[in-house]
């Protein structure tokens, strides 16, 4: 559970907390603002005098007696110098000239005149005009007139239709409405304080309140808050995924197995640091594996977790435990290497070749991932080179001036081509995460910019190979999708499987936005020139017109291939690429009746 509510914790505290930026900005503007101005009364002449009602006017009580519909309220007032009564019905109200016992009919002379006698500003009279109820008399219900004259406020005076002064509305004024209806979020009325919207507001502050107190206990255990020398010590014992023994060491009770191993000079690889994000972690516990936890369920597929896979950055050490570890010996290996060479092959992405001072072993197999040693570093995009024809794509992109890393990071990469046809290097194919375009100042990703930043001779140190994505040999049909940097590792295994002499049919369909963006293409084409069983399709997303089939490459694929298979049965599918193309690749697999065992996936974990 707790992934889940710490992703709907962020997506709802990014809504509340824009509301709150809202709130706080447009409380200060309002605040801000003369008050004067806003209620209308920098040019508003002030009230009349009362004058004292005249002895020679009819009695109303003889225009009563002449009205034809009832009159339920009848008052005196003046209609500027004019006495009239105002006698009220249940549908209507007249004006009634107190002296000539005549109907006033208020028309717009008369409003100018009426607006202009409760106006002392610098402004002469706009124009005079019926109109129905709007926002900026949205007390008052029914026609009004409006009276606009020509100041630097645009000052407007609003009169009903017995020539009662409504509002008097300005720059200022419409300013401080536009912010008072951010404030209570009423979009169209812009008076309602119990809005839905408001209400949802409310109650959503409500909930991240709880669960950001349920985030930050569930982020403890008691063992945090005891020290370590009165927890005890539990055995936990490392074997390789063969089974044999690796090493016996003791841990602090309450310590995760991620921390445990890692002050042992073991790193399990990892892109988040132990944050239980990225899944790359897993082990496997021996025996009775402790229940599964949320971010188990998360990242770990059923079958996993039923088979004693945990993720060790969540995993605590309560008893003595036995667990498997994927990489054996080499996690606590450290290797050295030498940048031989850097390659642009699209705009955003690059073939970096390394030359390990080490020989590589049988481990290094295609499907496999090295974790490159992030040191902490300060760069700017002028270190960045680009060729000519990639310049523009580069220029689209608003990257600050500078950026840094301050601290020790792993990143993982997969091998692009099998060591054995390398000469002993290790192909990488490394993509630029630069966010997304017309974002200003968006800091790119940290551990792609200093690969970015790499040149030839360069030294590095890296972890590794580590994973189990792999080929199941076989003459079973296989299918390969990918998209983005996924080409590296389902490039690795295609070529491994041709010049292995695989005979069986091998298909791989890769998606791009456009063919300037898609790695390694003329490559592919001679493949699918040379080996007959071997069939190559670029899908592009965003680039129309082109000999490629255009739209998504799940979509594309199913249409061209999937839907009509005789036997999807009979292939093992490889997927890798973007967490969305994966995704929809993994759900389509699933609706076509694709058994999960005939599915092998990487996701990058990210």
């Amino acid at each position: 559970m707790t992934p889940w509510m710490r992703k709907i914790h962020k997506w709802i505290g990014l809504l509340i907390g824009l509301q709150l930026v809202l709130w706080m900005c447009s409380g200060l503007v309002m605040s801000l603002l003369d008050a004067e101005k806003v209620r209308g009364r920098e040019f508003r002449a002030p009230a009349a005098a009362k004058k004292a009602w005249p002895q020679d006017v009819q009695p109303v009580s003889s225009l009563l007696t002449q009205e034809r519909t009832l009159t339920q309220v009848a008052s005196t007032g003046w209609l500027m110098d004019r006495p009239v009564y105002r006698l009220v019905s249940e549908k209507s109200t007249q004006l009634i000239d107190a002296h000539s016992g005549q109907r006033v009919e208020l028309d717009a002379a008369l409003a100018q005149r009426l607006a202009q006698a409760s106006y002392r500003g610098p402004g002469a009279v706009k124009s005079a005009e019926l109109v129905d109820k709007s926002l900026e008399t949205r007390a008052h219900d029914g026609k009004v007139w409006r009276v606009a004259f020509a100041d630097a406020e645009d000052t407007t005076v609003y009169l009903t239709l017995q020539g009662d002064v409504l509002e008097h509305r300005n720059k200022t004024w419409r300013l401080f409405d536009f912010f008072w209806m951010l404030h209570i979020m009423d979009y169209s009325g812009r008076q309602d304080f119990n809005n839905p919207l408001v209400v949802s507001a409310a109650v959503g502050g409500f909930w991240l309140a709880l669960s950001g107190i349920w985030l930050l206990f569930t982020s403890f255990s008691l063992a945090d808050f005891i020290p370590k020398r009165w927890r005890g010590t539990r055995a936990l014992m490392i074997h390789a995924p063969d089974g044999s023994r690796l090493r016996s060491v003791r841990a602090h009770a309450g310590d995760t197995v991620f921390s445990a191993l890692a002050q042992q000079g073991l790193q399990l690889p990892s892109n988040c640091g132990g944050g239980q994000t990225c899944g790359l972690c897993e082990v496997r516990v021996r025996g009775a594996a402790p229940d599964a936890t949320s971010a188990d369920r998360a990242l770990l597929s059923p079958s996993r977790i039923e088979a004693g896979g945990r993720l060790a950055c969540n995993l605590k050490i309560d008893r003595n435990l036995d667990i498997e570890v994927r990489g054996g010996a080499e996690l606590g290996a450290v290797h050295d290497a030498e940048v031989e060479s850097v390659r642009a092959l699209s705009p955003f992405l690059r073939e970096v070749v390394l030359l390990p001072k080490d020989k590589l072993g049988p481990d290094y197999r295609p499907g496999s991932f090295i974790q490159i040693h992030v040191p902490a570093y300060k760069m700017g995009k002028h270190q960045i080179e680009s060729p000519d024809e990639h310049r523009p794509a580069w220029a689209g992109l608003h990257l600050p001036t500078q950026w840094t890393s301050g601290s020790l990071l792993r990143r993982s990469y997969s091998l692009s081509a099998p060591v054995h046809q390398t000469n002993g290097r290790l192909f990488l194919l490394v993509r630029f995460c630069h966010g997304k375009q017309g974002g200003k100042n968006h800091p790119p990703g940290k551990g792609s910019s200093y690969v970015f930043g790499l040149k030839a001779g360069d030294k590095l140190k890296y972890s590794g190979p580590f994973g189990d994505f792999a080929i199941r040999h076989g003459e079973r049909e296989k299918i390969f999708i990918g998209g983005g940097a996924g080409m590296a590792p389902l490039r690795a295994m295609v070529r491994d499987l041709l010049e292995s002499g695989a005979e069986e049919p091998i298909h791989f369909w890769y998606g791009a936005r456009a063919v300037a963006d898609a790695p390694y293409v003329d490559e592919m084409q001679a493949l699918a020139a040379r080996y007959p069983n071997f069939s190559w399709q670029l899908v592009l997303s965003d680039e129309r017109g082109t000999e490629h089939p255009s739209g998504m490459v799940h979509e594309v694929v199913k249409e061209r291939l999937l839907q009509s298979h005789p036997d999807l049965q009979a292939c093992d599918f490889y997927l890798c690429g973007p967490p969305a193309m994966l995704a929809a690749m993994l759900a389509l697999l699933k609706k076509l009746g694709v058994k999960d065992d005939r599915v092998a996936f990487d996701d990058f974990k990210i």
